[in-house]
């Protein structure tokens, strides 16, 4: 964990808004010596921050390295609660991993776990997920709400919303949802979601909802068997991008819609998350545990869960499966 005077730190770089910060304010703000300032900008500098110092001006930040450690994400961060109290690992089995062991330890909500890389990645149904190191997003976030457990998988569609709006507004991209919890771009696969879950019988204790995102990855990094059903931010900008801005931007969008759940309930995450869906009005392959049901797709219920007409007319609800989209690969 970083200390809380670097953390104030970026905090002040960050109020400036590229503006030069005089050492003396600094020193103030942080309640620290002049030689301390000077000992934590060259450690920012360390880092891979580019900064500017001019006499009787002081300093700004020119540059923010494209990494994804506590300064690189605090610099910029615009959230009350979301991503203030931040672990960070170069490298790490499972975020989810970690942030269940920081969770259960009694960490504060809105807790991030993230990585540069993750050697043992997962996915829904215990699948592997590809993390390879400063490519990707591979994160995961603590939250608490005060709800039943019945309601937590209505965060999956929750996060799912902030991740596309995150990536419409950094990025200009147009991504959809696919139900429940892939983020696609041009039909391939760009980000996963998993959320999990730390309960009573009637109360959820924590909920962990895991963000992994291919970024700057090219098509020759994914595994053979991913290349024609995934891809990147990178391949569908045509440029690499900053993964601290998106990274930022989820964390902003899912405290606001986090608040919004909470006051007004899941009817408007509902509306937003319809909005993206590119499986509703579709006819799809649903692969349960139970069996296969093809049909139309015709929206969610107040629960999060999938409504598929058969050619019947039977209605089944979907809890979990594999969705394929006829028509799609």
């Amino acid at each position: 964990m970083e200390s809380p005077i670097r953390k104030k730190m970026l905090q002040a770089f960050s109020e400036s808004d590229g503006e030069f910060v005089s050492g003396q304010a600094l020193a103030d703000f942080l309640g620290c010596t002049r030689t301390a300032v000077w000992k934590h900008i060259e450690e920012l500098r360390r880092e891979g921050f580019e900064l500017e110092a001019v006499r009787r001006k002081g300093y700004r930040i020119l540059h923010a390295p494209d990494k994804v450690t506590e300064n690189e994400i605090r610099y910029g961060l615009n959230t009350k609660n979301l991503g203030q109290t931040i672990y960070y690992q170069e490298s790490i089995d499972s975020t989810q991993k970690k942030a269940h062991q920081l969770a259960y330890d009694n960490c504060p909500e809105g807790t991030l776990v993230i990585a540069e890389e993750q050697t043992s990645g997962r996915g829904r149904m215990t699948r592997s997920w590809h993390s390879p190191k400063y490519s990707g997003i591979w994160m995961s976030i603590i939250l608490r709400p005060n709800l039943p457990p019945q309601q937590a998988p209505q965060f999956t569609l929750l996060a799912a919303v902030a991740v596309v709006q995150a990536l419409e507004e950094v990025c200009g991209l147009n991504p959809e949802i696919k139900w429940p919890n892939d983020i696609l771009i041009n039909g391939k696969k760009v980000t996963g979601i998993l959320t999990e879950l730390q309960a009573e019988s009637d109360k959820i204790n924590s909920i962990i909802i895991g963000i992994g995102m291919n970024v700057n990855s090219k098509q020759e990094d994914f595994p053979e068997e991913l290349q024609k059903i995934a891809t990147s931010v990178a391949i569908e900008k045509g440029k690499i991008v900053s993964r601290s801005s998106i990274i930022q931007k989820i964390l902003e969008k899912l405290e606001l819609y986090y608040h919004l759940y909470m006051e007004k309930g899941f009817g408007p995450i509902k509306l937003l998350w319809e909005g993206y869906a590119i499986s509703i009005g579709r006819e799809i392959i649903a692969r349960t545990i139970t069996g296969t049901i093809e049909g139309k797709a015709i929206g969610i219920t107040n629960d999060g869960v999938l409504k598929i007409e058969d050619s019947s007319g039977r209605i089944h609800e979907i809890y979990s499966a594999d969705i394929e989209i006829q028509g799609n690969s």
